[in-house]
C-alpha cells in the first residue's frame, strides 16, 4: 500500500501480456481451456515474438480420456473455435504435469524458462 492507499502488485506481475496491444489474461484463457474437459491442467504464458510482441504460450495435461489424440495442432484448433483470435495459444506444450510449489500453486517461470529454452 503506497501513501495514498493504494494498492500495487509486487508479484506475479508478468502474468498479463500485451499480443499486438490487446491485454490477455492467462487465467481468463486457461479457465476456458480447462472448462472445456480436455485437460486435468492448464498453463498460460506469455512469449516473446518479433512480430505481436507477445503471444501464448499454453503447457497443457491432457485429460485420462484424450490419450495420445491430443496434439499442439488439435489444442490450437479447440481454442480457434471457442475464444477470440488474439486470445489463442499460438505455442502448445503437451507435458505430463506442471511444475508446482508446495501449495500447488503453478511455478510460472519455470514455464517460462522451459519456453525460452525451447525457442
Amino acid at each position: 500500500r503506497d501513501a495514498r492507499g493504494y494498492l500495487r502488485s509486487t508479484d506475479r506481475i508478468k502474468d498479463m501480456y500485451i499480443m499486438g496491444g490487446l491485454n490477455c489474461y492467462p487465467a481468463e484463457i486457461e479457465k476456458l481451456m480447462y472448462d472445456s474437459g480436455l485437460f486435468t491442467q492448464v498453463a498460460v504464458i506469455g512469449v516473446p515474438d518479433e512480430r505481436m510482441g507477445e503471444v501464448g504460450m499454453a503447457f497443457v495435461v491432457p485429460g485420462p480420456e484424450q490419450g495420445q489424440a491430443l496434439t499442439p495442432e488439435s489444442v490450437i484448433a479447440w481454442c480457434r473455435e471457442h475464444m477470440a483470435n488474439y486470445k489463442v495459444p499460438r505455442r502448445v506444450a503437451i507435458v505430463d504435469e506442471l511444475p508446482t510449489n508446495a501449495t500447488g500453486k503453478v511455478l510460472k517461470y519455470v514455464l517460462r524458462e522451459r519456453a525460452a529454452a525451447s525457442a
